[in-house]
C-alpha cells in the first residue's frame, strides 16, 4: 500500500525563526518517513506583500538550505521552489475562474493584512488562498501541516474541490481529491518575545520579537535577557492572564525535548533569574547543530542547486498530471 501524501511549505521572507522551526519544520521532520513528503518554498506567496527583489532569489536558497539544514531528509522528501513549477500558476488561474469573490472576501488573514496595506493592497493578497488552494490539490495531497491559523484556508481548498468534483467530475471519478488537515497540538503557534499574545513573526518591526534560526549566541542570549515577563515567582503553564510565562516555559520544553511535567516540576519555583539563563543555554545548544549544517549547505552551492533542479522535476511531474487532469475536465483542448 503506497504512503499518503503530505505537502507544505513556508515564505522565503529572510532568516526562519522559532516559530516557523517549531510550530512547522519540525514537525515535517518528525512525520516525513510516515508520507510521500513534499515541501515548497513558496515565494509566489511571498510576493503578495512588497519584496526586495534584490534579496527573494538569496532568501529562497537560504530557506531552501535551512530545511536540509533541519532535518529534511531527500530519501523521504522532495524540496522544490514554487515558482520552478509552473503548474501552481497555471492551476491558480483556474481556480480563479470557479471561486464566488465572496468566498475570498471572508478570509481573515486578508482583512487583517488588508488593514496593514492599505490602498497598496494588492489582488494577491486577496487571491492568497486560492494558490494555496492549487499548491495543495496540484499534488493530490492527503494531509497538509497547518497552524490553527490556516485551518480557514485548508477549509477554502476543499470547498474549491468540492466544487470541481460536484460541477464537473462524478462520485466515482472525483477530479480533486480532499486534503484533511494535520495540526501539532505542540508548538503549533510559537508567540511573540515581546508580547505571548501575539504570534511570532517575520512581518513584527521588533528583531526583539523573535529569535531566529542563525542569530548567534550573543543574539540570543540579548534576546532572551530583554524578553516580556512579569513579575511572578514560580513559573507554571496554561495561565491566561500569564502569556508569556507559557509561552517561555513552552520553547524550553521543546527545545530541551522534555515533557511539560518535567519543565512544570523544574521550574515551578524558579524566578525569571534563573529561568532566563536555562532558556538561553537551551536554546543555543538546540541551535548549533542546525547552524553548522546550514553553513556547509550553503558552502556547497553545486549541491543545493541540484537538490532544488532534482525536487522541481519530480514536482513538475506529478503537478503537471493533476493540472492536465483538470483542465481536460474543464472542456480545454487538449494540446496537440
Amino acid at each position: 500500500m503506497s504512503k499518503q501524501r503530505v505537502l507544505s511549505g513556508v515564505q522565503p521572507t529572510g532568516n526562519l525563526h522559532l516559530g516557523n522551526y517549531l510550530g512547522a519544520i519540525r514537525n515535517w521532520i518528525e512525520i516525513q518517513q510516515e508520507y510521500d513528503s513534499f515541501f515548497c518554498v513558496v515565494d509566489l506567496h511571498a510576493i503578495t506583500v512588497p519584496q526586495d527583489t534584490k534579496v527573494l532569489a538569496s532568501n529562497t536558497l537560504t530557506t531552501a538550505a535551512m530545511y536540509l539544514a533541519c532535518g529534511i531528509d531527500l530519501e523521504y522528501s522532495t524540496i522544490f521552489v514554487q515558482s520552478h513549477v509552473a503548474a501552481h500558476s497555471e492551476l491558480t488561474w483556474l481556480f480563479n475562474c470557479i471561486t464566488p469573490l465572496n468566498w475570498l472576501e471572508r478570509m481573515i488573514q486578508f482583512k487583517e493584512k488588508a488593514v496593514k496595506q492599505g490602498e497598496n493592497v494588492s489582488v494577491g493578497l486577496l487571491d492568497y488562498p486560492v494558490l494555496m488552494a492549487a499548491d495543495i490539490l496540484l499534488y493530490d495531497a492527503d494531509k497538509v501541516p497547518v497552524g490553527e491559523d490556516q485551518k480557514q484556508h485548508l477549509e477554502l481548498t476543499r470547498d474549491i474541490a468540492i466544487r470541481i468534483n460536484d460541477k464537473f467530475g462524478n462520485k466515482k471519478e472525483p477530479v480533486l481529491k480532499l486534503p484533511d488537515p494535520l495540526i501539532r497540538k505542540q508548538g503549533a503557534r510559537v508567540m511573540s518575545l515581546t508580547d505571548g499574545t501575539r504570534k511570532m513573526s517575520k512581518s513584527d518591526p521588533s528583531e526583539l520579537s523573535r529569535i531566529t534560526l542563525l542569530d548567534s549566541a550573543e543574539e540570543i542570549k540579548r534576546k532572551i535577557k530583554k524578553c516580556k515577563t512579569d513579575p511572578v515567582k514560580g513559573l507554571e503553564f496554561d495561565n491566561p492572564e500569564r502569556p508569556e510565562c507559557h509561552n517561555l516555559l513552552s520553547l524550553y520544553q521543546l527545545l530541551s525535548g522534555k515533557t511539560q511535567e518535567e519543565v512544570a516540576v523544574e521550574c515551578q519555583d524558579m524566578g525569571w533569574g534563573q529561568f532566563k539563563p536555562l532558556l538561553t543555554e537551551t536554546t543555543i545548544s538546540a541551535l548549533q547543530p542546525i547552524q553548522e549544517k546550514y553553513q556547509s549547505i550553503m558552502d556547497d552551492r553545486t549541491y543545493l542547486d541540484s537538490v532544488l533542479r532534482d525536487g522541481a522535476a519530480k514536482a513538475s511531474e506529478v503537478a503537471d498530471a493533476t493540472l492536465a487532469r483538470v483542465k481536460s475536465t474543464l472542456g480545454f483542448l487538449t494540446s496537440l
